[in-house]
């Protein structure tokens, strides 16, 4: 079982095979459905993201009930070190902190224990409430992705990359 980790707000632990129908679920909300998809049988896209063998997924923990997941992957040659992360949180929780808080505490992870300098992550370009919850752990706009990803509606979408330097990680509490 690899690392928990404890925010001020969130607990970030291994997402497990039992967490699958909670994070299948939250997948399942419109909010996160729109950003996220995952086909039609959500609990099987959900398990199929447990056993990629490339990521590392958390379950976040918000008063010991899983509302989101956060991942991670890396990119580790040499010449292009870094790491990038993603998000998806029950709209119940949204607006109140947690997001940011499970942001902040997998960066630190990254920054102190893995000793990433780079991170990144690559918000739809209209998600205001995403992109403002990055920027509040530090995370800069960089560029525009133009037509990055496909909608529900079958157009294309821009991305937003974003990237924090281990500098510029804001630390808050926890």
């Amino acid at each position: 079982m690899g690392t928990t980790l404890h925010g001020t707000l969130v607990t970030l632990r291994p997402a497990t095979a039992d967490d699958i129908p909670a994070l299948a679920a939250i997948r399942g909300t419109p909010e996160v459905y729109a950003r996220w998809r995952g086909g039609d049988d959500l609990t099987g896209e959900v398990a199929s993201d447990l056993d990629d063998p490339d990521t590392e997924i958390f379950a976040i923990e918000l008063g010991g009930r899983v509302v989101g997941a956060i991942q991670w992957y890396a990119e580790n040659d040499d010449e292009y070190r870094h790491a990038g992360m993603d998000i998806y949180l029950d709209p119940a929780c949204h607006g109140h902190g947690a997001g940011t808080d499970a942001v902040r505490v997998l960066a630190r992870h990254l920054i102190d224990q893995h000793h990433y300098h780079r991170l990144i992550i690559d918000p739809a370009a209209d998600n205001v409430a995403a992109i403002r919850c990055y920027e509040k752990v530090g995370f800069r706009p960089v560029g525009t992705m133009r037509q990055y990803e496909r909608g529900l509606d079958g157009s294309w979408h821009d991305g937003l990359l974003m990237d924090l330097l281990a500098a510029e990680l804001v630390r808050g509490d926890g």
